[in-house]
């Protein structure tokens, strides 16, 4: 492992049980790629221009809106159905608006993308109900 890898070890969490999802030039910059699971909403990677990656679950907190579909800025995404403005780092809506989309923890080594298992199983696994548009 390199020394950029040990680092970034090194402030993993502990007992987190990383898994590879892609290689960042998977991710378009300042674009977004969809992560499918078997149960739950999908979750969406962002790269940002400088880089960094986030990952959120691929829905609006407003009505539902795939974000993964939407324009990435800065560290921040638009919503492709109502353009409500969505903080990548925290998922928090911008104001006036008000919600959260729920976030995963992700990790970038050697060019690789990882999330964390626990949470793909676990987190917003919950149906979704039907919402208007």
């Amino acid at each position: 492992m390199s020394a950029l890898g040990d680092r970034a070890a090194a402030r993993a969490p502990a007992g987190r049980d990383w898994q590879p999802i892609c290689g960042l030039d998977a991710i378009p910059r300042l674009g977004a790629r969809r992560v499918r699971r078997d149960a739950g909403a999908d979750i969406a990677l962002f790269r940002a221009a400088d880089d960094h990656v986030f990952a959120l679950l691929d829905r609006c907190p407003h009505r539902g809106g795939p974000l993964s579909q939407g324009i990435v800025f800065g560290h921040s995404v638009a919503c492709p159905l109502h353009n409500w403005t969505i903080q990548l780092a925290d998922g928090t809506a911008r104001a006036p608006d008000v919600g959260c989309a729920l976030t995963f923890a992700v990790r970038v080594e050697s060019g690789q993308v990882y999330l964390d298992s626990n949470e793909l199983a676990s987190r917003g696994i919950e149906p979704v109900a039907a919402q208007a548009a």
